[in-house]
């Protein structure tokens, strides 16, 4: 098995005759990356395909995380996956699992990439809810599977793509994100009360910034049902806390993504785990991938978390 390692050797001895090793912990790479419209032909919606660059530069991003799990947004018919997925093979890396989630939203979808096995399959392709006396479907459903990374440790993974902030004719565009949230909420506690040491991990484009309501309602309330935020940033050297307040989130570089209406940068893309999850959490190894003109792939930067592949 190809993985990420992380050397951890505690070694002493007493009187010269005893020697205690610690030996060194297999971890891997759980990513999510919204890769804006990777199309292989047109749709109602959406006019063009996604340009050979581009899907270039989605690869690239890819290949610098080098990810062992990758949850997809903006996703094409499954063809497009299959299409990046055999790319990203002759590449170096491969990913023979697969899920495609088939939502609502007839264009674009939430789809997973794994070197691991999927043991098992729950996605959501038809969750629905009222709005105002009338009914609506999440959109591009969630994403719902177990993977099994070694004999030791499985874990759960719920990838979403909730709406967008653009206004729509339908329904207040806030209202419909926080009701899929909430949908999204319901499941993640369902599995924790049922499970309160269930490794989770919640990922995705949840199209909001972290103290928005969509996006507080998914993390949870102080508590044992409370998910942890990875915030991963840039790899650049920022790493003391905040000056103005160490309750606050250190002054790092963390957007995801770039609204070229406003001109904007924002964190809207997460990767949360759940309390049993987050103490196999690996924080000197999640970041935000960074590469040159990242821009031609997507309108949003991937992120990576890194786990110890161990149940603590």
């Amino acid at each position: 098995m190809r993985s990420h390692w992380i050397s951890r050797f505690a070694c002493g001895g007493v009187l010269g005759l005893l020697l205690v090793c610690q030996s060194a912990a297999e971890t891997f790479r759980i990513a999510t990356y919204n890769v804006e419209n990777y199309l292989d032909q047109p749709t109602e919606t959406r006019r063009e395909v996604k340009s050979a660059a581009a899907k270039a530069k989605v690869r690239e991003s890819i290949r610098a995380m080098k990810p062992d799990v990758l949850a997809l947004q903006e996703m094409g018919r499954e063809s497009a996956l299959l299409e990046l997925r055999d790319s990203l093979k002759a590449e170096g890396l491969d990913f023979p699992h697969w899920e495609h989630v088939k939502g609502y939203d007839t264009n674009i979808h939430v789809a997973v990439l794994s070197r691991f096995p999927i043991v098992a399959r729950r996605s959501h392709t038809n969750a629905s809810f009222l709005l105002s006396g009338r009914r609506f479907y999440v959109s591009r459903g969630f994403a719902e599977v177990d993977i099994r990374v070694n004999d030791r440790y499985t874990f759960t993974l719920l990838a979403a793509h909730l709406k967008s902030r653009r206004p729509v004719p339908e329904a207040d565009q806030a209202e419909l994100r926080l009701a899929e949230a909430r949908l999204l909420r319901a499941r993640i506690e369902e599995i924790l009360t049922a499970n309160p040491q269930a490794n989770i991990v919640v990922l995705g484009d949840l199209n909001d910034t972290y103290n928005s309501p969509s996006t507080k309602l998914i993390v949870g309330p102080r508590g044992r049902m409370r998910l942890v935020d990875t915030r991963p940033a840039e790899r650049n050297g920022d790493n003391l806390p905040n000056p103005a307040n160490p309750n606050y989130f250190p002054r790092n570089i963390t957007w995801t993504h770039y609204y070229g209406v406003e001109d904007s940068y924002s964190r809207i893309d997460y990767i949360l785990l759940s309390p049993g999850m987050a103490r196999e959490w690996v924080t000197n190894e999640t970041f935000i991938v960074t590469v040159p003109n990242w821009g031609q792939g997507s309108d949003h930067r991937p992120i990576v978390a890194t786990i110890e592949a161990t149940d603590k």
